[in-house]
């Protein structure tokens, strides 16, 4: 038999083998932006006749997240129907075409239209992902495995990123190519995923639970501030620094080796700490990076701040999955999951969107103070609410 089955309630030893596919597949999500990050800045060269060439080139990272926050909530609802491992297998052949169509389209507007098809297939992964990690593993070994997963995607999403800073000096259209590596997964998928029993007769409906709503804004917020990095970042350092492609990997790279960290962190914090404050120490860590990066006056002190930005948006986007699976029930956790990747990725697509009349007035550096300051004014202004509302009862 092809596809095994486990049951759930029963959470039998799952494989190593089982355990790095689920994280192999994990860091296909973060390749739907991070490959391609350093060739934006080469798109104003080859598209020069581009009225806002550069606001459209920060588009090609946030079309797939527009995709995905459109769509991801109905997919929810429709991947239920379907075998986990079926779905998967579509959607990496579906995100290595879509992906690498980058290759060979010739205008701007086609390009755009491949990289919201590749959010389809980025938004089946990260829903299926995400419920199969709920289907396998429980309680702290749940908390564990998710902080390996972030950091095996940071991890990843360094490697990718590196690759694509490397192709993208030599021409823009290379880092495209690397999206085909999904169809190396294929066989892994074919071999070493389970697929979980399921909960109720299918075509049975659940609403999602009215307390995970609130899940879904603090995830949206969340991407909306952390996606400034890749957005802002390589302009700040390639336009304003002077930093080529290769350099620019790199400090972003170490942003994400720090992302990692922030997300093994997590577990350990969560004996301590619940879901909530975590939320809260991963924001402060957040803007003392953004004050930081706003500070900078040479293009090497990126090394030392970026990686403050990453150790908290790992610890952030790692409580934020784990907080979504603690509420959830077991029947409702690929709706759940849906419905959250929805909302991390509606806070990507909008987040140039929203800032970007606030980074023309700032100018991109300033850009970055005015954020770490409203983010410390909104910490000190949570804090002091809470504190009167406790006193309160």
């Amino acid at each position: 038999m092809l596809f095994k089955t486990v049951s759930q309630g029963d959470f039998l030893p799952i494989a190593n083998r089982t355990k790095i596919t689920l994280l192999l597949l994990s860091m296909t999500t973060m390749m739907s932006n991070v490959a391609i990050v350093t060739s934006l800045p080469h798109l104003k060269d080859y598209f020069p006749e581009i009225v806002q060439i550069e606001f459209l080139s920060r588009m090609m990272l946030t079309f797939p997240s527009l995709a995905i926050a459109i769509l991801a909530p109905f997919l929810g609802h429709f991947l239920h129907r379907f075998k986990r491992t079926h779905a998967l297998i579509a959607a990496l052949l579906f995100f290595a075409l879509a992906g690498s169509a980058g290759l060979y389209l010739p205008d701007i507007y086609s390009l755009l239209l491949s990289r919201f098809a590749l959010g389809i297939a980025i938004a089946v992964l990260m829903i299926l992902t995400t419920s199969l990690i709920g289907d396998y593993f429980q309680a702290e070994e749940r908390h564990r495995y998710m902080g390996l997963q972030s950091a095996f995607t940071s991890v990843g999403g360094l490697l990718f990123l590196l690759a694509g800073g490397m192709l993208s000096d030599i021409d823009w259209r290379y880092s495209f190519g690397i999206y085909l590596s999904g169809i190396l997964f294929l066989p892994l998928v074919f071999l070493y995923i389970k697929e979980p029993s399921r909960y109720h007769p299918l075509g049975e409906e659940h609403n999602v639970q009215p307390k995970l709503f609130r899940i879904y804004l603090l995830a949206f917020i969340l991407m909306l501030i952390f996606y400034i990095l890749p957005t802002q970042m390589p302009f700040l350092m390639m336009n304003h620094f002077g930093a080529d492609g290769k350099l620019t990997g790199m400090i972003i790279a170490m942003a994400f080796i720090f992302n990692a960290l922030g997300a093994l962190t997590f577990a350990r914090l969560k004996i301590y700490y619940d879901f909530k404050s975590i939320y809260m120490i991963g924001m402060g860590i957040v803007a003392v990076g953004f004050l930081l990066i706003g500070n900078v006056h040479h293009v090497y002190l990126f090394f030392f701040t970026s990686p403050i930005l990453g150790f908290g948006g790992g610890l952030l986007m790692t409580n934020i999955m784990a907080w979504m699976l603690h509420l959830a029930h077991e029947s409702k956790r690929i709706r759940s999951s849906g419905y959250l990747t929805s909302s991390l990725f509606m806070g990507q697509f909008f987040s140039p969107i929203l800032f970007h009349p606030a980074v023309d007035y700032f100018g991109v550096q300033h850009f970055f103070i005015a954020m770490g300051v409203t983010l410390v004014g909104f910490i000190f202004a949570t804090l002091f609410i809470n504190f009167f509302r406790v006193r309160l009862r």
